[in-house]
Order: structure tokens, then C-alpha cells, then sequence
């Protein structure tokens, strides 16, 4: 692929045009050429290093290239030097009945509370994580990097209707202001967790369609609410624990 091809894969219609997306820095790097050793789509990935990293270990094809070009290819503004170019994961099929949990984000906007998300998913194991429409691209470059390469290691499903939740899971759960303890033992005994937008939640007519049960995580009152991405680590916690 051109640089200048490269450079376009920031923005997402050129990410869905080519079908690849970028990983920056030694952390992600590493990451992704472990969940390589396991996955053949990611063996196609392709490095684009500085003389720097030249000398890089990597099973994967190198590019060597020039400061001036790392810098327009790359979104940080103070870039390691090397960059991966992978090929779109694929989307996942609908889990079977297994032991596998699901947690459904609705319309979820903010990179870094999808990136820790999912960084929290794959520490934990055994989640999928659902995105409706409408929701922030996982290949965002900001979701990529606060994910700090969780997003290799998390099964994620895309553009999932919230409407189809009812015809794939019998029990499914939603945090809401009222309802039962998080800490009850009934949480445990649902095969979806439901978790809406940042700022607007889930409309209350969907929540009652999908007969959700609501469940709370008490505080002391002072503030609002919480933040959603420390909402649903505490609710996988539980889950896990």
C-alpha cells in the first residue's frame, strides 16, 4: 500500500476502503504479532519501521522508512517509529450457547471508554463485547491504543441491532439508577449485560421491550452518576469474581 494511502487510514471511510487499520508503538506492536502467532489474518500485517527500529524481531513483512515519513503516517505526534499496517479483523459469527458472557454497548461515543472497555474484557476473558450502530469505530486510533492491544484478544461483534438482543438472549441485564443490587446473586444469572450511550443511556420503551432487569451499583449520592467505562469494569468484576 502507498504511504499516502497509509496516511488516510485515520479516518474511518478509508479504513472500511481498504480494510486494514493502524497499530503505533512497541506495546501494540508486540501485542499484535502475539495474537498473531494464533490468528492467519493478522500474519498478513506489515511494519513500517525508522532506522531506529530496523532491526526489529518480527515475522511480519518491514518497511524501512524515513522520519519525515513516519511522522505523516502516524496520528501521535511524537511517534515511536514504527507502525503496523493489519488487515481488518473479521467480523465475529453469533456466539453459540456457551459460557461466554456478552456486554452490548449502545451508541457508545468516547475512544477511550470503548479502549478501556475492552482492555478490560480480554483481562478478565470469557466476554464478547456488541456494538450497536451508531457507535465509535473500534479501529478508531484512539480506541486502538487505550485498548493497549486488548482489542487482538476480544471477540467484538459490530453493528448489532439492539432490537435483535431479544431473539438471541433470554436473560439480559441493564445498569439503571433503580434496580437491584449489583451485588445480589441473581446478576450472575443473565446471558447479556446491556450498557448505553455516555450521555443519553438506553430509551426506557427499549429497555422495557427487551424485558431488561435493572440492576444498580449503590454510591453516596453526592454525584450524578458514574463513568460508563468504570461502570462496566465493575460489573465484569463482579461477574468474574
Amino acid at each position: 500500500m502507498k504511504l499516502d494511502d497509509i496516511k488516510k487510514l485515520q479516518q474511518k471511510k478509508y479504513r472500511a476502503e481498504f480494510g486494514h487499520f493502524l497499530v503505533e508503538g512497541e506495546h501494540l506492536i508486540l501485542e499484535l504479532q502475539k495474537a498473531a502467532l494464533h490468528n492467519p489474518q493478522l500474519q498478513r500485517s506489515e511494519l513500517y519501521v525508522t532506522g531506529a527500529y530496523e532491526h526489529w524481531q518480527s515475522t511480519f513483512k518491514t518497511h524501512v522508512i524515513s522520519d519525515r515519513q513516519m511522522a505523516q503516517i502516524a496520528d501521535t505526534q511524537t511517534p515511536q517509529g514504527i507502525i503496523a499496517l493489519v488487515p481488518m479483523l473479521p467480523t465475529a459469527a453469533p456466539a453459540a450457547a456457551s459460557s461466554e458472557r456478552a456486554i452490548y454497548l449502545h451508541e457508545i461515543q468516547d475512544p477511550g471508554n470503548l479502549g478501556t472497555i475492552l482492555r478490560t474484557l480480554a483481562w478478565f476473558g470469557n466476554f464478547r463485547c456488541l456494538l450497536s450502530p451508531g457507535s465509535v469505530d473500534p479501529y478508531n486510533p484512539k480506541v486502538v491504543r487505550s485498548s493497549m492491544g486488548a482489542i487482538f484478544h476480544t471477540t467484538m461483534e459490530l453493528d448489532v441491532q439492539l432490537e435483535s438482543l431479544s431473539t438471541r438472549f433470554e436473560r439480559i441485564a441493564c445498569l439503571d439508577m433503580h434496580g437491584d443490587s449489583l451485588q445480589s446473586a441473581s446478576f450472575k444469572a443473565f446471558d447479556c449485560y446491556l450498557f448505553g450511550n455516555e450521555a443519553r443511556g438506553v430509551p426506557r420503551e427499549q429497555l422495557t421491550a427487551l424485558n431488561a432487569q435493572p440492576f444498580t451499583i449503590a454510591g453516596c449520592g453526592v454525584i450524578e452518576s458514574l463513568n460508563l467505562a468504570a461502570t462496566v469494569n465493575m460489573c465484569v468484576y463482579e461477574l468474574s469474581r
